[in-house]
């Protein structure tokens, strides 16, 4: 519940900001009340206005701009105002930089356009690698671990840094990734920066994005049992036409299986690299776009063992009439865990086939859809092939409109996406 009120915080919000969370010590709960108490004068605590940068910075910026020969840019976390979103593409084409993004993190720029550089992903594609690599500028807005990044690609370029996370380097903690080397940092939001950015270089942002439903496959849904790209086509399937906002999407998922378009089109992880917090996630999104009026049908893709460890947060949505579409792209298995081991093993020279000792999800299998109706929600499922699985996202559209809390069990084979395979079972060199 507390994870689905922060989640709501936080889509209302135009720009990134700390989501509300209230602790309170269990002796003021438990503490007899001696009159009313005394209220804060909310004036008095207001937030600060967004950092800016020194306009000596910004130029400088603009002067590697001019002269660079293939910038790219990170977008990073941005603000989901429409106008903020305008702003970045139009820095894009004005500068010709190449753009990448990164599924960990909401919508930030239309993943069809000519200068986005590859489908956004937890690591690079080598067609992505590559632009990054021969990149003689990177502008990194508020990117998550640009270090990291860098590192993947063997970058060697001029770097400029737009991020505050600086006040995160503790001696004691790793909660920054790694320090990034950097030729300019300049230390304030990401978006009030591309528009100082934008005036210094002459630039003006065109129209803002617009709502656009789901396009159907223009292939035919495979046959036989699904993976993950089969379900992502079922959904495209089901959901045609359709204005849906994806709340979250499972660690297999490939950046490429879904268009972003407006910044309400996927909402992003919640930075903590954990499970279970993805049914909550799901509950708070659909209250949040169902309380600003959005016609937008929410939806989630949730792999079993989020879903399984979070269930409960689905009697928060029936109880008050929230509307969701929650499909658990189940491969039963904690597979990011098999993944791992499988790293392990091979480094310890130990049989790779014991992975799923302790992370598979079987025998007996789990009644997901019995654990959603439980909870007071409508659900489906198993369901085994991407035509009854497109069939019953389509039957649940009006269902989700009338606030109901549809979850479908879909069975999948296990497998991630080709660079998320391959970036989890490198070993690194150290």
């Amino acid at each position: 519940a507390l994870l689905g009120i922060m989640r709501a915080h936080q889509i209302t919000a135009t720009a990134p900001s700390a989501p509300a969370y209230v602790v309170l010590d269990v002796s003021l709960q438990e503490a007899p009340l001696q009159g009313a108490p005394v209220l804060p004068e909310p004036a008095r605590f207001v937030p600060p206005a967004p950092a800016v940068a020194n306009p000596a910075d910004v130029a400088q910026v603009a002067d590697w701009l001019r002269a660079a020969r293939a910038p790219v840019i990170l977008m990073g976390r941005h603000s989901r105002d429409p106008g903020d979103w305008a702003a970045r593409v139009a820095l894009a084409e004005g500068t010709g930089a190449r753009v990448l993004t990164d599924i960990k993190l909401g919508a930030a720029f239309p993943s069809d356009h000519p200068l986005h550089a590859g489908p956004p992903g937890f690591f690079l594609t080598p067609a992505v690698a590559q632009v990054l690599g021969a990149a003689d500028l990177v502008l990194a807005l508020d990117w998550v671990d640009p270090a990291g990044t860098l590192a993947q690609a063997g970058a060697a370029a001029r770097v400029v840094l737009v991020s505050q996370d600086h006040h995160l380097h503790r001696a004691e903690t790793l909660d920054h990734q790694g320090a990034l080397a950097c030729d300019l940092h300049l230390a304030c939001a990401p978006d009030p920066f591309v528009r100082d950015l934008l005036r210094v270089l002459n630039l003006a942002p065109g129209a803002g994005p617009v709502d656009s439903p789901v396009a159907a496959p223009d292939t035919p849904l495979p046959e036989g049992p699904m993976d993950t790209p089969a379900l992502a086509l079922a959904l495209q399937q089901g959901l045609a036409g359709e204005c849906v906002t994806m709340i979250r999407l499972p660690l297999g998922w490939g950046g490429e299986a879904w268009r972003l378009a407006h910044p309400l089109d996927y909402l992003g992880y919640d930075g903590g690299a954990g499970i279970g917090s993805g049914p909550g996630m799901a509950v708070g999104a659909a209250l949040a776009l169902r309380d600003a009026g959005s016609a937008r049908l929410p939806v989630a893709v949730l792999g079993d063992g989020d879903f399984l460890m979070g269930a409960t947060a689905l009697w928060t949505a029936a109880r008050y009439g929230i509307g969701a579409l929650i499909v658990v792209a189940n491969n039963q298995s904690f597979f990011n865990d098999e993944i791992h081991q499988e790293k392990v093993a091979r480094i310890r020279d130990r049989p790779v086939e014991n992975r799923w000792i302790g992370q598979r999800i079987a025998g007996p299998d789990i009644d997901i859809a019995a654990m959603a109706r439980a909870q007071g929600a409508v659900a489906h499922g198993p369901v085994h092939g991407a035509q009854e699985l497109a069939d019953l996202v389509a039957q649940a559209c009006d269902q989700v409109r009338a606030g109901k809390l549809v979850v479908i069990d879909a069975r999948i084979q296990p497998g991630y996406a080709a660079a998320m395979a391959k970036g989890m079972t490198e070993e690194k060199a150290r």
